[in-house]
């Protein structure tokens, strides 16, 4: 009688999977769900501004303008081509993107090895060496200037002192203006190589250096040998990155030089913006920076590349 009746009774409806056996596209439609508040933001204030730049590059587009804006074509990469003062800048651009970055990372592994070591105050130091990184562009750049005050400066009350000469206008001299924005720079981007280095040297097996300091290898040797293999791959990535930072700096110029003097330090971002924000030229300044978005993404594809054939031949 019982037997019957259970095998009479309907089957329940399976209940839908969760988990790791839910259905691929259950488990797709809800991943896209939790990316969606991330990629919102992304695709409205990253991905539409630079489509609706790189449209406008092929544009007549300005400022102030009643007439309707007109598809240009390639005119105003023709254009840019010829524009002597552009290239000029985007030398200078390079020049500060290399020589900054260069300096960042030599200066902040030498930081990073000293802060890896086992000194007095070792906490307080590195707490000290991440300040300039807290400060906003702005602030720096106003507070460099107080240094580089040709009248009531530190620099020049301190050269003064020890009787080097009364000083000069260092952000207004054409031999000086870049080298000082320079310094700067390293100074203000320093602090964040300074800590991946710093995570990486951490990240390393005390053991390894243990045993070459057993087979008799001196401090350079150790670190040819045992610190810089371990430490390549972080030093690489960051110093893609400080590139692309430096490459594409404003704020901290803006503040220091605006340009000057004479476009000494205008790099190709300052050029870009008076383009589109002093002259009205919205479409001539989209092109270019169409153009440093191609240098960047030139500048990735080969770090990516070298990337890839690194960890191939590893």
């Amino acid at each position: 009688m019982t037997s019957a009746t259970e095998r009479s009774r309907p089957a329940r409806p399976a209940r839908p999977a969760t988990g790791a056996g839910a259905p691929r596209g259950v488990a797709g439609h809800g991943a896209w769900f939790l990316v969606l508040p991330a990629l919102v933001p992304i695709l409205v204030l990253s991905v539409g501004p630079l489509l609706y730049g790189i449209l406008l590059a092929f544009t007549d587009a300005q400022s102030g303008r009643t007439a309707p804006t007109r598809w240009t074509g390639v005119l105003n990469f023709s254009d840019l081509l010829r524009d002597t003062l552009f290239w000029e800048s985007f030398r200078i651009g390079l020049l500060w993107a290399v020589t900054v970055t260069a300096l960042q990372f030599l200066l902040a592994l030498g930081l990073a090895l000293l802060l890896d070591q086992d000194l007095r105050l070792r906490r307080t130091a590195r707490a000290l060496a991440i300040v300039p990184w807290a400060m906003p562009e702005v602030v720096v750049g106003v507070m460099w200037r107080l240094v580089y005050n040709p009248d009531a400066g530190i620099l020049n009350e301190t050269l003064h002192d020890l009787g080097l000469g009364d000083g000069r206008d260092w952000l207004s001299g054409l031999a000086t203006a870049l080298p000082a924005v320079i310094v700067v720079g390293v100074w203000a981007g320093m602090p964040q190589t300074t800590v991946t280095l710093l995570a990486g040297l951490q990240n390393t097996p005390p053991e390894l250096h243990e045993a070459a300091a057993v087979d008799g290898a001196g401090a350079w040797r150790r670190f040819r040998a045992v610190t810089w293999p371990a430490l390549r791959p972080i030093a690489l990535a960051i110093t893609a990155l400080d590139f692309i930072w430096n490459f594409n700096s404003f704020a901290l110029v803006y503040v220091l030089t605006n340009g000057g003097p004479g476009g000494r330090t205008r790099l190709p971002m300052l050029f870009a913006y008076e383009e589109a924000f002093r002259y009205g030229q919205f479409g001539y300044a989209a092109a270019m920076g169409c153009v440093m978005v191609a240098v960047v993404s030139v500048f990735l594809a080969l770090f990516l590349v070298g990337r890839i054939r690194g960890g191939d031949g590893g």
